[in-house]
């Protein structure tokens, strides 16, 4: 292993252990039972319209694995993957219910990649089932289900892998072992974004009927029973509370993931956050299509910032995450990294360009981890996953309660009642949050 790796991997080992210290950041797994695999492991892919079916054809790079099930409530969508794994030579078993597969003897492990408001009922289901899962980020949608999904990956003693894919790249490694080793001076500020210019209005649309070949009640699951709309389905969902929560748990688990990292940060002190939907106040979104996030710690600060419609970002990038220090500043981003010297104080560090594909090492990090039980070797494992998705929730409920909120982690609740009140997502129609 490079040891550069080598050592951005402990840090984050580190950060899992020490955010343990409050209820909401649970602690690093540890190993499973050891297993003999001398076959190959079967994969089944829960939801492949997206991202799951990116992450299916990832792990299907790697020559141990094997595509055995797929599931998705749309029954198109399920004909189409299964004809394009056809053309493969890929045969599997088809279900458009999520736990006739997970009853599936022939799944050793699951690809959870529906949407958000799906995640931790059908990821404790998976750990319940004695599946090994891989899930898209976040991991959860709302603090109360990370913390339930941490528990039934420790009661059930399962590999979960959180689809944060940046932390098997080497460049993003590279640039955390930079800002650790002190070169950059004082930290007092982290800048962390998403400018998305490709990110236009969603035109306001009538209800309408269900689309041929669409569960819509079992897409629907514990979110609130409303008439189908699509500009709530597929990919669209992301702008609506009741299945998401927009581009700061979308694209911020992503960024905010290395500014925490970077400063080896667990637990703000408060949290205080403004915007709208000042780009396109009169379409059919609900999440803020721009926002300012602030996140106060002891001695520095990470700031939070998203704006759709416009590409336009900090130093030129549509995304990414800046440790300003006193000596430089340090940008990074899917592409590469860089140093930006304050005159006089440092050397400049040239754009280090990326040099190899994070979703196909991530998900290779986890059939490693699959067959081996040495949990603790998972690149984002689901405390890491718990951590920031919990972190960006924070401020969602910031934004939402409209006022600076205080988080007492000896307690793991907000000093705010109101704040509290978001701590859950509600569950509807029978379904109940997870109780493990």
């Amino acid at each position: 292993m490079n040891e550069t790796r080598r050592k951005f991997l402990g840090t984050m080992t580190t950060l899992a252990l020490s955010a343990g210290t409050a209820s909401a950041f649970p602690g690093i797994l540890s190993s499973g039972t050891a297993r003999s695999w001398n076959r190959k492991i079967n994969v089944g892919a829960i939801g492949i319209n997206g991202m799951g079916w990116s992450d299916l054809n990832a792990m299907l790079k790697n020559p141990d694995v094997h595509c055995t099930a797929l599931c998705d409530v749309d029954s198109r969508v399920l004909k189409k993957r299964a004809d394009e794994l056809a053309e493969r030579n890929i045969h599997p078993a088809l279900y458009t219910d999520y736990r006739k597969l997970l009853a599936d003897p022939q799944v050793d492990a699951v690809i959870i990649g529906t949407p958000d408001h799906w995640h931790c009922l059908q990821l404790v289901d998976a750990c319940a089932a004695g599946k090994d899962v891989y899930v898209e980020k976040p991991l959860g949608n709302s603090i109360a289900e990370c913390n339930a999904m941490v528990a039934a990956a420790r009661r059930y003693d399962r590999a979960v892998q959180v689809g944060q894919w940046q932390r098997s790249q080497q460049h993003f490694a590279d640039a955390m072992a930079f800002v650790h080793s002190g070169k950059l001076g004082k930290i007092r500020l982290v800048k962390a974004w998403a400018y998305q210019g490709w990110m236009k209005s969603i035109p306001v649309k009538p209800d309408g009927p269900v689309p041929d070949g669409v569960d819509y009640t079992r897409w629907l699951g514990p979110a609130e029973r409303r008439p189908f709309n699509p500009n709530r389905f597929h990919f669209e969902f992301r702008w609506f509370w009741d299945y998401a929560g927009g581009l700061m748990t979308d694209w911020g688990v992503h960024m905010l993931d290395f500014a925490l990292i970077g400063m080896q940060a667990t637990t703000p002190k408060a949290i205080m956050a403004s915007g709208g939907k000042f780009a396109y106040p009169d379409d059919a979104a609900e999440t803020p299509d721009t926002l300012t996030t602030v996140y106060e710690f002891e001695d520095f600060s990470v700031q939070w910032e998203h704006a759709n419609g416009i590409d336009g970002g900090p130093y030129g990038r549509n995304h990414g995450v800046a440790f300003i220090g006193n000596n430089g500043t340090l940008v990074l981003d899917r592409q590469g990294w860089e140093v930006i010297p304050e005159k006089g104080r440092m050397e400049a560090v040239p754009f280090r360009k990326s040099q190899d594909n994070g979703l196909d090492n991530h998900t290779a990090n986890f059939i490693d981890v699959v067959r081996s039980r040495k949990l603790d070797e998972l690149n984002a494992p689901i405390t890491a996953g718990a951590h920031i998705a919990i972190f960006s929730q924070m401020g969602n409920i910031a934004y939402r309660v409209g006022e600076k909120i205080y988080w007492d982690a000896k307690a793991g609740r907000f000093t705010s009642e109101e704040a509290n009140r978001l701590l859950a997502a509600a569950y509807h129609n029978g379904y109940q949050l997870p109780s493990v």
